[in-house]
């Protein structure tokens, strides 16, 4: 009997217990909650959501909506043989705005709709060192050798439409031997850089690649090529001079805008 009475009273305090604490659950449902306490204007708290500067500078460079403008005489000469030619050749040394030019204008010509391609190309020639095995694709392989381009168009079209582009073949770059069996027709603005480091053989092949209407540039330095024998540059330009639709435009030390120094250490590398 003392068993069963001690159970009953066990059993009657837990169902007490439990009753009594639903009612408080309800009663604290009831009560409104309070409202929690808002940092004094004074204090150190730091709002992670609010917007920095320095970050949409990061993630969402500015870019250049004004035309290109030239620096010097003889690269607006440049820039009007561009626009009156097929094919147009700048020469010159370094500095004197060949590759900014050429991608600038491409840029505008992409973004304006005269144009749905923008083929970049170069030897793949290293500058006196051999770089060995680069990882990837061969767009990943190819990236290295074109990313001054690729900070042209970024500047004059910004980071996310170059992206945008290059992923739909928009933009293309790609080795010098891969132009092989490819015609470039009206849609097209093909630059070939660093010309100074083709082949007579390889320029040949270049240049048939040419359709009708198209915009084709071809830059380099004759004096700094990295490949013995001859100069596929040099040679092209002895045998296009005179040709309908083409111009070639050679730049001086003059011309050079990147910085007066550069004017001066090539005047002491290229004495004579």
């Amino acid at each position: 009997m003392a068993k069963r009475s001690n159970a009953k009273r066990q059993a009657k305090y837990q169902g007490d217990n439990f009753t009594h604490n639903s009612r408080h659950r309800d009663s604290n449902r009831s009560k409104p909650r309070s409202k929690r306490r808002q940092p004094d204007s004074n204090s150190n708290i730091v709002d992670i959501n609010s917007h920095s500067n320095q970050l949409e500078t990061a993630y969402y460079p500015h870019h250049k909506k004004t035309p290109l403008e030239a620096r010097t005489a003889n690269q607006q000469k440049y820039i009007n043989a561009i626009h009156n030619n097929c094919l147009t050749f700048g020469i010159g040394p370094a500095g004197t705005g060949k590759s900014y030019c050429a991608g600038a204008l491409a840029a505008e010509a992409l973004e304006s709709g005269r144009i749905e391609r923008i083929i970049l190309t170069r030897p793949a020639v290293e500058a006196g060192e051999n770089l060995g095995f680069l990882p990837g694709e061969v767009e990943d392989k190819f990236a290295v050798y074109i990313n001054p381009f690729r900070d042209i168009l970024n500047e004059r079209l910004g980071r996310g439409v170059v992206d945008y582009c290059l992923r739909h073949g928009r933009i293309v770059g790609a080795p010098l031997a891969y132009m092989r069996g490819k015609t470039f027709n009206n849609n097209t603005f093909v630059i070939l850089d660093e010309a100074q480091n083709t082949t007579p053989v390889q320029m040949k092949m270049f240049l048939t690649r040419i359709g009708d209407d198209c915009k084709v540039v071809i830059n380099g330095d004759i004096r700094q090529s990295d490949i013995r024998g001859d100069n596929g540059l040099e040679d092209a330009v002895q045998r296009v001079q005179g040709l309908p639709g083409v111009h070639i435009h050679k730049f001086e030390r003059t011309d050079i805008v990147r910085s007066g120094i550069v004017r001066h250490l090539l005047d002491r590398y290229e004495i004579g």
